[in-house]
C-alpha cells in the first residue's frame, strides 16, 4: 500500500521551513506524523516579497535538503504558501437568477453567483492580482439567509452571495512557483499563509465563536478573521518584529544581534533598563496593534469576537505582548499553539504555515472550507508556461 505522505514549504522573509508528514492508521483513525523538518535562513526576500529568485531557489534547496535528510523521503512535490505585502483581502456581493425551471440551486447557480462578485469588485483592487481563495461567507435566497454554508438542493429564484477573495500579486505568484521549482519541486498547489496557519492553530470552536489570528513576521503582520468557521477577512500590515529589533538597537545603542537577544529576553553582557526597554517595546508594539484594530473597526468587528486574538510567528516570543494584546483590543489574547491531531500539541507556533500546508494536503474537507477549487491548479499550470519561455 502507498504512503500517504505531504510536504509544506513556508518561504517565508526569515526563514525557509519545510515538514514532512505521513498520515498513519492509529487506533482507527487516520493521524498525521512528522517524519522530518528542515530549515534554512531566507535570502532574496524583502516583506516577503521576492526580489531575487536564484536566491530564493537556494534557501529552498538547503531547507529540503535537511528535510530529507531527517525524514528519509526524497522530495520531488509540495505545498506552498504565499504571504507577504502583496497578500491581501477583498471582500464583494453579487447575485443571479436560479437557473432551474424547478427553482432548485444546482453548482451551476453556485458557479454563476461566484462569477457574479468576482465582477463586483473595482477593478482597481483586482488588477495585477490572482484569486487564490475564493471564500463564501453568506447566502441569501430570496432575501432570506441561508442557514449552513451551501444553499445546493434548496429552492429560489434569486440567490446572492457575499465571497472573500484572497489575491496575490501576479508577478510574486509567478516568481515564487519558478524558485521551487528551479529547486527540483513540483508545486502542487499554492496557498495563503495566514489561512493555512489557521488549520492548525485555531480550533473549530474558536472559529465558531469568533477569532482572529496574527502573524507577527519579521517584517509583515498577517491576520486572518475568523466567525462562523469562516474566513472573513484578510490583511496584511507591512511591519514586524524586525522592527521592533531596530528601535532596541536604536534605543540602547547595541548590535543588532544582541538587540534581537535582548528583545527574546535572552541574558546579554549590556546592563538593561527593563523600563526603557518596555517603553521601547511597547511603542512598537502599540503601531502594530492599532493597524490590527483599524481593520477590526474597518469590519464591524472590534471588540466583537468571543473567541479573541491568537499570536503566532517569531514576534509572539516577546514576554509581555499577550497581556499587551489584551489590553489594546481589549479580546482575550492568547499566543496560538499547533494542534496536530489530539495528543500532538507544538507550541513553537512559527511551523504553524508548513505544517499547516501538509493538513490541507490531506483534508478534503479543510480544502473545500477555505475555498481552494480546481482553478487553483490552473493557476499554477499558466505561470509554468510563462516562465518556462526564459529558463535555458
Amino acid at each position: 500500500m502507498a504512503r500517504s505522505i505531504n510536504v509544506g514549504i513556508d518561504i517565508g522573509t526569515y526563514q525557509v521551513k519545510v515538514v514532512v508528514t505521513e498520515l498513519i492508521r492509529e487506533e482507527g483513525k487516520n493521524t498525521p506524523r512528522i517524519l522530518g523538518t528542515g530549515i534554512a535562513e531566507s535570502k532574496g526576500l524583502r516583506h516577503g516579497y521576492i526580489i531575487n529568485t536564484e536566491d530564493v531557489t537556494e534557501s529552498v534547496i538547503l531547507a529540503v535538503a535537511q528535510a530529507e535528510k531527517a525524514s528519509g523521503v526524497s522530495i520531488t512535490r509540495a505545498y506552498i504558501s504565499v504571504g507577504g505585502i502583496g497578500l491581501s483581502g477583498v471582500t464583494a456581493v453579487g447575485q443571479t437568477v436560479v437557473s432551474r425551471a424547478d427553482l432548485e440551486i444546482t453548482e451551476l447557480d453556485l458557479e454563476k453567483v461566484a462569477d457574479a462578485c468576482e465582477a463586483e469588485i473595482p477593478p482597481a483592487l483586482i488588477q495585477n492580482r490572482r484569486i487564490l481563495h475564493p471564500i463564501p461567507i453568506s447566502y441569501k435566497i430570496d432575501g432570506k439567509v441561508v442557514i449552513g454554508n451551501r444553499p445546493l438542493g434548496m429552492r429560489g429564484s434569486k440567490l446572492e452571495a457575499k465571497m472573500l477573495f484572497v489575491t496575490c500579486l501576479e508577478p510574486h505568484l509567478a516568481d515564487l512557483i519558478q524558485a521551487v521549482d528551479r529547486a527540483g519541486i513540483k508545486v502542487i498547489d499554492v496557498l495563503a499563509s495566514p489561512i493555512v496557519a489557521s488549520v492548525v492553530t485555531l480550533t473549530k470552536a474558536q472559529k465558531i465563536a469568533g477569532c482572529v489570528l496574527a502573524n507577527i513576521g519579521a517584517e509583515t503582520i498577517s491576520i486572518v478573521v475568523y466567525e462562523n468557521n469562516i474566513p472573513i477577512s484578510l490583511e496584511v500590515f507591512p511591519i514586524g518584529s524586525t522592527d521592533i529589533t531596530h528601535d532596541i538597537a536604536l534605543g540602547l545603542k547595541v548590535p543588532i544581534e544582541e538587540a534581537e537577544s535582548i528583545k527574546m529576553g535572552a541574558v546579554t553582557q549590556t546592563s538593561v533598563s527593563r523600563k526603557k526597554l518596555d517603553e521601547i517595546v511597547h511603542a512598537r508594539l502599540s503601531d502594530m496593534f492599532e493597524l490590527i484594530e483599524a481593520h477590526l473597526k474597518k469590519i464591524g468587528r472590534n471588540g466583537m469576537l468571543p473567541g479573541g486574538i491568537f499570536i503566532s510567528g517569531g514576534g509572539s516570543g516577546i514576554g509581555t505582548i499577550e497581556d499587551f494584546a489584551k489590553a489594546s483590543l481589549k479580546l482575550p489574547a492568547k499566543i496560538a499553539q499547533i494542534h496536530l491531531g489530539e495528543k500532538s500539541r507544538i507550541g513553537d507556533s512559527t511551523w504553524s504555515v508548513a505544517y499547516g500546508l501538509c493538513m490541507v494536503g490531506f483534508s478534503k474537507d479543510t480544502q473545500h472550507d477555505i475555498g481552494l477549487k480546481n482553478e487553483t491548479h490552473n493557476v499554477i499550470n499558466k505561470i509554468f508556461t510563462w516562465f518556462q519561455q526564459f529558463l535555458p
